[in-house]
């Protein structure tokens, strides 16, 4: 008997996603040291020593169940944005939250607007609940947001996902211009807006979305720790909404699914402004380097407001591989419709240095 045969359609017909090869596996694959991983958009400083410590602390209550309602960690979010503790959800990395809206708000039949060369989760999100995902073409690799309300309105969408900087592009919509596009938004039609590289955008750029909330009421947002705050592993994250839209996420949310440490880690990370300004700093010195060693090899990449670029290269699979050989990973970007380009993080200035050492011997044996 064939059981996969037992699951629906649509559970088969997904593809599994794909994260960015770990160190260790490449060390068992070709035997070799001193590796750099570029792939993950991970912060290349780690995380705030003050998180680190409040995780330690809470080792000292591992055999107790975490807080379901992660109390503390949403009591450190309402002094910071001025919301209500009704109005957020926690989730397990931020993926976790948006397979919660998908999973609260969506059904077979239901469909979904999210834009070519975005991230895979909304994707595999909409799939895994049955729904039809509508992919909108891209504007300059990033969203075309009158051309996603369009099709929203056209084919009858519940929901729309936006990213704000984009993944894997890291193109980025002004404020003014998304306050438009949910000005005019039917208020039946929920979006969710994915700001987990939020804290790389300058100043200048940054918007008050969560001042929104207050408008419209069908705006979902999403953000997470596993960025700046350094706090991957931990897998922590957190959206902001309509208390009504977050009740109907919560009544799908696992009771625990945010561990004690990742919770008193992430209230600690709240309160290091200093951290996430090193990281900053860190990330705009090191893009900088970055994208003038490409264009002195005479790559084109797309302007990011992330903490990674992608760039244009000539047989990017086989670039990809001669990286790994010589101890560099990086992220190959061809199942997001973009198989000339690969995808590197922002690393310290001797990991970005080593990149593009590597990537230029892969290109010289061409």
């Amino acid at each position: 008997m064939n059981y996969s045969e037992l699951a629906p359609a649509y559970i088969r017909a997904i593809a599994p996603y794909q994260p960015g090869k770990p160190i260790s596996e490449l060390e068992r694959e070709l035997g070799i040291t001193g590796i750099v991983k570029l792939a993950s958009n991970e912060n290349p400083l780690g995380a705030s020593p003050k998180a680190i410590a409040a995780a330690r602390a809470a080792l000292d209550e591992i055999g107790l169940y975490p807080d379901g309602n992660g109390f503390a960690l949403k009591d450190a979010l309402v002094k910071r944005y001025g919301v209500k503790h009704d109005q957020i959800v926690l989730g397990n990395g931020s993926n976790d939250l948006l397979e919660l809206a998908a999973r609260a708000f969506l059904t077979v039949g239901d469909k979904v607007v999210y834009a070519d060369h975005s991230f895979a989760v909304y994707a595999l999100a909409t799939q895994a609940v049955g729904a039809t995902g509508i992919s909108v073409g891209a504007r300059d690799f990033g969203h075309d947001l009158d051309a996603m309300a369009k099709a929203a309105v056209e084919q009858g969408a519940k929901m729309i996902f936006i990213a704000n900087p984009n993944n894997p592009t890291g193109t980025f919509l002004s404020g003014d211009a998304l306050h438009k596009f949910m000005s005019e938004l039917p208020a039946n039609i929920l979006v969710v807006l994915d700001e987990a590289y939020n804290e790389y955008l300058p100043e200048e750029m940054r918007y008050d979305s969560v001042s929104w909330l207050k408008n419209f009421h069908n705006l979902i947002i999403s953000r997470t720790f596993s960025k700046a705050y350094g706090l991957a592993s931990l897998r922590i994250g957190y959206a902001m909404g309509n208390a009504q839209v977050v009740d109907m996420m919560n009544r799908v949310r696992q009771p625990f699914n945010v561990n004690s440490m990742a919770q008193s880690a992430a209230v600690a990370a709240l309160q290091d402004a200093d951290f996430v300004r090193q990281t900053f700093e860190l990330n705009r010195r090191g893009m900088k380097q970055i994208v003038e060693g490409l264009t002195k090899m005479g790559l084109e990449s797309i302007p990011s407001f992330g903490n990674f670029v992608s760039f244009r290269i000539k047989d990017a699979a086989i670039i990809f591989r001669r990286l790994l050989e010589l101890g560099v990973i990086v992220r190959p970007v061809a199942n997001y419709a973009m198989p000339d380009y690969l995808r590197v993080s922002i690393g310290l200035e001797t990991e970005n240095e080593k990149f593009l050492s590597a990537l230029k011997q892969a290109l010289g044996e061409k």
